[in-house]
């Protein structure tokens, strides 16, 4: 089973940053794309941003682009979440889950941030950002 777990979460004030990080706690990522969900409370949990197992790849909703990147360090065994110009809207519970890359028809490779196409998660570290 692999276990994944999230850090660098916290508090900030409207417009700060933080980085989000992902690791494998036994089993390496590298074979996974990796996503990043986000809950807040009474709310659905919703895709952020993933990026494949190369690294080559990355998928953003569009409530984060331009604010948000994910990056990955294989070597290190990390996936990273850098979050910018964050708003109160950004406050969650925020998650990432490794799942597989998907080879489309053209042969390029891509991931998706449907929750149901991964299958391992991790305990989720808590975004607040304060207005």
């Amino acid at each position: 089973q692999l276990e994944l777990v999230e850090s660098g979460g916290g508090l900030v004030q409207l417009g700060g940053s933080l980085r989000l990080s992902c690791t494998g706690s036994v089993f390496s990522l590298d074979r996974y794309a990796i996503g990043w969900f986000r809950q807040a409370p009474g709310k659905e949990r919703e895709g952020v941003s993933c990026i494949t197992n190369s690294g080559h790849s990355t998928t953003y909703v569009d409530s984060v682009k331009g604010r948000f990147t994910i990056s990955r360090d294989n070597v290190e065994n990390l996936v990273y979440l850098q979050m910018n110009s964050l708003k109160p809207e950004d406050t969650g519970e925020y998650y990432c889950a490794a799942g597989p890359t998907r080879r489309l028809h053209n042969g390029s490779f891509a991931c998706t941030v449907v929750s149901s196409d991964y299958a391992n998660w991790g305990q989720g570290t808590q975004v607040t950002v304060s207005s």
